[in-house]
C-alpha cells in the first residue's frame, strides 16, 4: 500500500485548511462589503466548517509526531505562505517588503522549533 509521510499528510492539509480559512476570514471583504456584518459571518463560518474539517485530521496526523509548538510554528509558517499570495493577487494589495521580514522571522521560527 502507497505511504504518505506523516509530515506531507500533515502540510497538505493544512495548505488546503489555510486555503479555506483566509477566504473565510478576508474573502468577505472584496465580496460582501455591501451586505451586513451578520451575513458576511454566516457565509464566512461556512466556509470555515471546511477549513476545520482539514485542519482537525492535519493536527491529529502531525501530533503523532510533532510536539504542538513544532505544529503551531509550521501552521503560522503556512499561514504567511498562502495569505501573501492571496493578499497580492486576490485581494489586489501591493507587495511589501514586510512580507519578506515576516518570513524571514518564521524562518528563524522553524529553525530553533525543529533543530532537536
Amino acid at each position: 500500500m502507497f505511504h504518505i509521510p506523516v509530515f506531507v499528510q500533515t502540510a497538505g492539509l493544512l495548505i488546503l485548511s489555510n486555503i479555506f480559512m483566509t477566504f473565510a476570514w478576508y474573502g468577505h471583504l472584496r465580496h460582501l462589503s455591501s451586505k451586513s456584518w451578520l451575513v458576511a459571518a454566516l457565509i464566512s463560518w461556512g466556509i470555515a466548517l471546511f477549513e476545520y474539517l482539514l485542519q482537525v485530521p492535519a493536527n491529529r496526523i502531525g501530533f503523532s509526531q510533532f510536539s504542538l509548538a513544532q505544529l503551531k510554528i509550521l501552521q503560522e509558517t503556512i499561514t504567511l505562505s498562502v495569505f501573501v499570495p492571496f493578499a497580492i493577487y486576490y485581494m489586489g494589495q501591493p507587495f511589501k517588503m514586510d512580507y519578506i521580514w515576516a518570513a524571514l522571522c518564521l524562518v528563524g521560527a522553524v529553525y530553533f522549533i525543529f533543530r532537536s
